[in-house]
């Protein structure tokens, strides 16, 4: 299954109350301060740029992209398709999901100058999904941000999850775990620390 993609107006704000431009203002410090690009130059042209994100769930097998442009944000239809993407799968439960992730998949992109296309391993969890998981995995949090609509686990082909960590570390916008052993990458909106 395949969703359009949407843009909206400026004034939107991400996670926190803080502005998609205060966030992508903050991409380019740390970017800067971890010397990931080779130049201010090259950032703020890469920056710039409108990127289109693909998204593959590999629990539903469903595909789904949108376009990000710093100078656009998200329309309701984009953030409603979002959250349907990243259902629940085992009980197909909807929840918010919050647009901040957008803007960090899209700092993620620039920043490692990847394709843009993500495996989604875990997005939404419903609260008896979350118990469910405990109780087989050591890894998942009782009080998990999944649940909050907070977070999201991938993986790319493009990208080592090793240097995706990283760059997230870089940005400090939130939560970053990384699981070697399973190859993928948590990402959160919370309080920022990392494991």
């Amino acid at each position: 299954m395949s969703f359009n993609q949407h843009k909206d107006h400026l004034g939107q704000k991400a996670s926190g109350g803080v502005s998609r431009r205060a966030f992508l203002a903050r991409v380019g410090i740390a970017a800067a301060g971890s010397l990931l690009l080779p130049s201010a130059d090259v950032f703020a042209k890469a920056l710039s740029r409108e990127r289109r994100i693909t998204l593959f769930n590999t629990n539903t097998r469903e595909e789904w992209g949108f376009t990000c442009s710093p100078q656009q944000n998200y329309d309701s239809g984009l953030l409603s398709d979002f959250n349907h993407f990243l259902r629940d799968h085992r009980t197909e439960e909807v929840h918010p999901m919050d647009a901040a992730l957008l803007d960090l998949l899209y700092a993620v992109t620039v920043l490692t100058e990847g394709r843009g296309e993500y495996n989604i391993i875990s997005g939404y969890r419903a609260p008896e999904t979350n118990q469910m998981l405990r109780k087989i995995s050591h890894g998942v949090a009782e009080h998990s941000l999944h649940m909050q609509g907070k977070a999201i686990d991938l993986r790319t082909e493009d990208v080592s999850t090793r240097t995706i960590q990283q760059v997230a570390l870089a940005l400090q916008q939130g939560g970053v775990g990384y699981y070697h052993a399973s190859d993928f990458v948590h990402l959160d909106t919370g309080e920022v620390r990392s494991w």
